[in-house]
């Protein structure tokens, strides 16, 4: 069982090099297609904002699909696209791969999800999901950097890294996962978008996606901002994101522990604010290698902690519910990145290529304020005063 788990995490894992990698190699391909970093950040929009937009459709078209057809499926598409990304002549044909490969993303990560609770136990679900999961977290710790670093000449061989990846998976999970129980429930895409219309769901959704926003708006162009401590080198800029990954680990693992001693509300705050003020100190601690460093660390540990309290208390608001709500927070999550290609090449446009890391500051503090609100506790319900007794 817990083999199988590990393949199916083999596959986010995939997914989430792929999604991540872009911000590590984008000089190279904009100097590869001639255009501008902006212009090429755009891919990572195009990317985020398919697959926002394609995983509930995708969810529902494929709802009484054989399970582990879908995930083959899924990771056949994912796997040609990216092959042909590193095959991609133009810009406007590396769009297309993108919009391609984000659709087998769309499909197979809810899809994998889905299957790891159908392999395990109810009281096991939490920890499948988890393993499954985690694949994200290797990504963004071990995909990223190594990602970067394969492709420090040349971003084609990245992109063929992540063909492996998606192939070595595919081959897995069609040797080892062959009969796959269906879920119990079919949902139409009614049922998948009706709890946004619960405003503290919808509350929700806007802080995941503003937070997002606020991080991916430097993120993506992790390039530039660290430009002055690298030197354009892209072995420091692997560093720098190895760091980077590693402590998003550790982010999570602190995060999770918060939440259960502190609460979801108090952790969004809290490290909320922290990441606020470490994205102030960002134009002035990027300049140099050490103090990089040190901003690579502590970042992403505020970020995770961060994303986790959103996670948590999204699942906590109708608990029988909980992985629908969090197909919707990933939507969320991935509109926010989609939207942050956008912010961080229109901020770098106005602010320049060192304070354009304030517009993320300004959208980090905008989610922490949003927050404010949207994490109050409910009101108790008011109990009618009782009548005076009536003196005989």
């Amino acid at each position: 069982m817990r083999l199988r788990l590990l393949l199916l995490a083999l596959g986010t894992f995939a997914v989430g090099t792929d999604g991540m990698v872009m911000a590590g190699i984008l000089p190279l391909i904009a100097g590869d297609l001639d255009v501008s970093i902006s212009i090429a950040g755009q891919v990572v929009t195009v990317f985020a904002l398919s697959y926002a937009v394609l995983a509930p459709v995708l969810a529902t078209v494929t709802a009484r699909w054989p399970r582990h057809r879908a995930l083959l499926l899924a990771l056949t598409v994912f796997s040609v696209a990216n092959a042909l990304t590193a095959l991609a002549p133009s810009y406007g044909i590396l769009l297309v791969t993108r919009v391609l490969a984000a659709a087998g993303a769309a499909l197979y990560t809810p899809t994998a999800n889905a299957v790891a609770t159908a392999l395990v136990p109810p009281e096991r679900r939490g920890r499948a999901i988890a393993v499954v999961m985690g694949g994200l977290t290797a990504a963004t710790a071990l995909g990223v950097p190594l990602g970067t670093w394969i492709g420090r000449t040349d971003w084609r061989l990245t992109m063929w890294l992540v063909t492996a990846l998606g192939v070595a998976a595919f081959a897995g999970l069609a040797l080892m996962l062959r009969e796959l129980p269906q879920p119990a429930t079919v949902l139409g895409l009614r049922e998948r978008l009706a709890p946004l219309a619960n405003s503290r769901v919808l509350g929700a959704a806007l802080t995941t996606f503003l937070v997002f926003l606020a991080f991916q708006t430097t993120f993506i162009y992790y390039t530039v901002a660290a430009h002055p401590a690298t030197g354009g080198d892209q072995d420091r800029l692997t560093l720098l994101l190895l760091v980077s990954g590693i402590a998003s680990v550790g982010g999570s693992a602190v995060g999770g522990r918060l939440v259960d001693r502190l609460g979801p509300r108090w952790v969004i705050l809290f490290a909320g604010a922290a990441a606020t003020v470490l994205s102030a100190a960002s134009p002035w601690t990027l300049q140099s290698m050490p103090s990089a460093l040190v901003t690579s660390a502590l970042t992403p540990v505020a970020g995770w902690a961060v994303t986790v309290a959103l996670i948590t208390r999204l699942a906590s608001l109708d608990p029988a519910n909980a992985p629908l709500l969090i197909s919707l927070n990933s939507s969320a999550l991935y509109l926010g990145i989609a939207a942050a290609g956008g912010t961080g090449s229109l901020a770098m446009a106005l602010l320049g290529d060192r304070w354009f890391l304030l517009a993320g500051t300004a959208l980090m503090a905008l989610a922490v304020g949003v927050s404010v609100f949207t994490t109050r506790p409910a009101p108790a319900p008011r109990t009618p005063a009782l009548p005076d007794p009536v003196r005989v």
